[in-house]
């Protein structure tokens, strides 16, 4: 199969080329910087910089998942810019790539978030669930799946990928989170009681090869594990993990001042479950959030 993925060089991506090419598939990455797509993805995956650069090549699916990290820095208007460039603007130049091919892939997996649903507050969140609130992350991600859903005109089968928090050693979420916890100085965020959909990148990893590869897999699922936490338990169970205390919260109003609309990420959150992702057969292999951690970070 001749894959091919925007946002191949990310911590999904990567983690993605590395398992299909154990399976023998042909790989492509769509990226700014081609010529370190080797590098970073492994020996044998071809780098370009424009869809055309594919050619008359026959593609069998794209995998897209560029996006610059919604998290790293406050929303500010250029901020938001690039956040929306980086999906939306992209996702557009995939969809006028895909209008001219006469071959078309059988199947496009594009990325959204369970941010989706906007704050859930208590709400238990499957893929039938309207979104509850709207922020910009809610519009953002409503936007994505809004332009990737164009390709089901031209008769290819489209999945979204509403994320939940991807657990990984090596990067997203868990970089930021581990130098403050290992020096003692962790906790939770505002009161703690927002939920905290999560998944482990084995699990994601498994998810999205399991989307790939079934025929009837079509629209929305919630890629995160069975069990969210709140946002103190998170806390409690990877201080414990890492042997450390979890005693500072960091306040409500000091996020706000610090961080402005980009607060609403973090003091919100979403009780999602992966209802269609287990409907049709799959099975998570973490489904503890301590198992899941130990299995990360157990050297600690």
């Amino acid at each position: 199969m001749h894959i091919l993925l925007t946002g191949g060089t990310g911590l999904i991506g990567r983690r993605l080329c590395r398992h299909w090419r154990d399976q023998g598939h042909q790989l492509t990455v769509l990226s700014r910087k081609p010529e370190d797509v080797p590098r970073l993805c492994g020996a044998g995956v071809r780098g370009i910089a424009h869809p055309d650069d594919i050619s008359d090549q026959t593609v069998d699916a794209v995998i897209n998942l560029a996006g610059a990290p919604i998290a790293d820095r406050p929303w500010t208007r250029k901020r938001k810019m690039l956040l929306w460039d980086s999906r939306i603007t992209l996702t557009e130049q995939l969809m006028t790539w895909l209008e001219r091919r006469e071959q078309k892939p059988r199947v496009l997996i594009s990325g959204s978030a369970v941010g989706w649903y906007g704050d859930g507050g208590e709400r238990e969140l499957d893929e039938s669930s309207a979104p509850v609130s709207e922020d910009f992350a809610s519009r953002l991600c409503i936007a994505w799946e809004e332009t990737a859903q164009r390709a089901e005109g031209l008769g290819i089968r489209v999945v979204l990928l509403r994320t939940g928090l991807v657990l990984a050693r090596d990067g997203g979420m868990m970089q930021r989170l581990l130098p403050p916890f290992k020096l003692g100085m962790g906790g939770p965020i505002g009161n703690g009681r927002q939920w905290m959909p999560w998944v482990h990148i084995d699990d994601q990893i498994a998810a999205i090869d399991f989307l790939l590869n079934r025929d009837d897999a079509q629209g929305p699922y919630n890629v995160c594990a069975p069990s969210p936490v709140r946002n103190r338990d998170f806390a409690k169970t990877l201080a414990a993990i890492l042997h450390r205390p979890a005693f500072m919260p960091m306040p409500a109003f000091a996020l706000k001042v610090l961080m402005g609309e980009l607060s609403i990420l973090l003091l919100g959150g979403q009780r999602a479950s992966p209802s269609r992702l287990q409907a049709a057969g799959f099975t998570f292999r973490f489904t503890d959030l301590h198992a899941a951690l130990k299995n990360l970070l157990g050297r600690h």
